[in-house]
């Protein structure tokens, strides 16, 4: 099966980056992960952007926060989608991460999830290897289906408890 690589700036990324992974994980997609940053390893970065072709990989799932250079490089390395994940940042909430990736120049674009939207990034990646992958379909479908029928069950809950006692549990 086709490869995702999920690479990160900083282990602080890490509680973000593993969203993308448990739901590849989730949906049976092989992944690898690591840490490294462009700007205080570039020789080690731009080799590792430059190998993931030769070693399998069909997508990467890039996260960075602040300056958020690291999506933009791997786009920029790598010749297949680079999906990029803007870090919530403490300075200016992740916009500067967001505007960062979002607004690459003409020719080499990245996808760009949510502000900390992990889950989101290994759900578009899963998407993209099942345009060849009938299998990897079937269970995204599936996982869809999964997803409506939790809110119809929620919808279901209130209808019948109303929505005080729905609040009072959620709180619980």
């Amino acid at each position: 099966m086709a490869k995702v690589g999920i690479v990160m700036g900083s282990d602080s990324d890490m509680p973000v980056m593993a969203q993308a992974a448990d739901i590849l994980e989730k949906l049976g997609v092989e992944f690898e992960m690591t840490v490294i940053s462009a700007h205080r390893e570039p020789d080690i970065f731009f080799n590792y952007a430059k190998s993931l072709e030769e070693k399998g990989v069909k997508v990467v799932i890039a996260g960075a926060g602040k300056a958020a250079h690291l999506p933009g490089m791997c786009a920029a390395l790598f010749p297949m989608p680079v999906i990029g994940i803007p870090m919530k940042t403490s300075d200016l909430g992740g916009v500067d991460s967001l505007y960062s990736i979002v607004q690459m120049p003409s020719g080499i674009p990245v996808a760009t999830v949510a502000i900390n939207g992990g889950t989101n990034a290994g759900i578009l990646a899963a998407k993209i290897l099942a345009t060849s992958d009938p299998e990897l379909l079937e269970r995204l479908k599936a996982y869809s289906e999964g997803l409506k029928n939790d809110v119809v069950k929620k919808a279901e809950k209130l209808d019948e408890i109303g929505y005080k006692e729905y609040v009072a549990q959620m709180k619980k």
